[in-house]
């Protein structure tokens, strides 16, 4: 696997982590309200985050 696909996922699981240790309360009331959404809008919000990223490394890595 690419180095900077290692990278990434470890600064996913990090900023995970600091979600959990500084905030638990909160990320317990995040997780609550997203049980109580419809799975299309999960998807699609995942969706639009998908977006976002890739769009944004395209950027990050000098696209044009």
């Amino acid at each position: 696997m690419h180095p900077d696909l290692w990278a990434a996922l470890c600064l996913m699981v990090l900023f995970e982590g600091l979600l959990l240790f500084a905030a638990p309360e909160a990320w317990k009331r995040v997780m609550l309200q997203a049980l109580r959404q419809p799975p299309l809008r999960l998807r699609t919000i995942g969706g639009l985050l998908v977006i976002v990223g890739l769009v944004g490394l395209y950027l990050l890595r000098g696209g044009r």
